[in-house]
């Protein structure tokens, strides 16, 4: 299947490690020329370096989301090295962490939504007029279960994984007349480096192996992912890389879960 998307041209925020990295090395993998952005430049060069092995184009941005003259600067650094910029992928954010609503200060509200949702925005922004010259536009945002199906916990991560999905839907409608598809991505249990060390972790101060934590994990807090194991980040990347495709071309405005059937509802 021609997904039509070689020689077109991708920025991923967040696009040095976890499911960014799977993102931008999926993206690769069908002939784009991807540029990563991220604040770490060990990471990123080890990424870019991991990308290009395999025959692709790729460029590392040193970029915080929550700093505006470094969003500016990074996608002018795309479009001055690739002349053109097709595919935005929202995708860098931060999880905070278990915690309840009472132990979270406003300050904690302030900065989660500065960089999961107004760094989306910022990005967006900037690289909206790229996108418009595009011929084929797409921004694809990712959010989480959460942003549907809420726990307990963590509420201001929830939240903006909630607001996520519905500045997508606007922008969606907004974008439309301008030739840019809006979708959204919403990962459920998924089985990051990071994750994958937590795991370990727990499993190696409670006895028990790793696949037993896991599954734990999956009881306790994920119990309605019917499939019974978390995913990986390359499934979240296929999904990505299918909706920026010419395959996904009337597809506007939708929240791609991928869940494993996490989310109860239809």
């Amino acid at each position: 299947m021609d997904l039509g998307l070689a020689n077109k041209v991708a920025l991923v925020t967040g696009g040095s490690k976890g499911i960014g990295k799977a993102i931008a090395k999926a993206l690769a993998d069908e002939n784009v020329k991807v540029a990563i952005a991220a604040r770490s430049q060990e990471e990123l060069e080890q990424t870019k370096h991991e990308i290009e092995q395999n025959g692709s184009t790729a460029l590392s941005i040193v970029m915080d989301i929550t700093n505006d003259d470094d969003v500016k600067q990074g996608i002018t650094s795309v479009i001055n090295h690739f002349g053109q910029l097709d595919i935005l992928v929202n995708n860098a954010g931060i999880t905070p962490g278990f915690f309840d609503f009472e132990d979270i200060e406003i300050d904690d509200w302030k900065k989660i939504f500065d960089i999961n949702v107004f760094g989306m925005v910022r990005t967006t922004k900037t690289a909206l007029p790229y996108l418009k010259e595009s011929d084929a536009g797409r921004i694809i945002n990712i959010s989480s279960e959460s942003g549907v199906q809420p726990d307990g916990f963590m509420p201001d991560y929830n939240a903006t994984k909630a607001a996520i999905i519905n500045m997508t839907k606007s922008w969606s409608k907004a974008f439309a007349k301008d030739g840019i598809l809006v979708n959204t991505v919403s990962p459920a249990f998924i089985l990051t480096p990071l994750l994958d060390q937590a795991m370990k972790q727990d499993a190696d101060k409670q006895g028990i192996s790793k696949e037993e934590a896991i599954q734990q994990f999956l009881k306790e807090n994920r119990s309605h992912i019917e499939v019974k194991r978390p995913g990986n980040p390359e499934e979240v990347a296929s999904s990505v890389v299918f909706l920026a495709s010419n395959q996904a071309s009337f597809i506007n405005g939708t929240n791609l879960r991928v869940d494993g059937g996490s989310v109860a509802s239809q």
